[in-house]
């Protein structure tokens, strides 16, 4: 079995976030974004915020996974922070 590489370690085994499975290939980026604010917000060993650890693990796996994103998905996951960006301002707001 090849080993892993650790960029993937990290994303599955994050000492920072305990992510849903998947949640990187999710077709909706509002979808992506509430499941790592979830995460975020459940996390007890996060270092900064609730947004700068939610969004800290999705710019990781963007710039992790470069080339081998393709564009949709690259557009789909640049979405997915504005979404998540989005849901922080609501709570402000609210």
């Amino acid at each position: 079995m090849p080993k892993e590489k650790w960029s993937q370690e990290v994303t599955e085994h994050s000492d920072a976030l305990d992510l849903e499975a998947g949640v990187f290939t999710k077709n909706d980026p509002g979808e992506i974004a509430k499941s790592l604010k979830r995460s975020a917000e459940h996390s007890t060993r996060r270092k900064g915020t609730v947004l700068q650890s939610a969004m800290g693990m999705l710019t990781f796996y963007i710039n992790r996974a470069g080339d081998n994103l393709s564009k949709a998905d690259r557009d789909r996951l640049e979405k997915a922070k504005d979404e998540l960006r989005a849901l922080f301002e609501e709570k402000e707001r609210a």
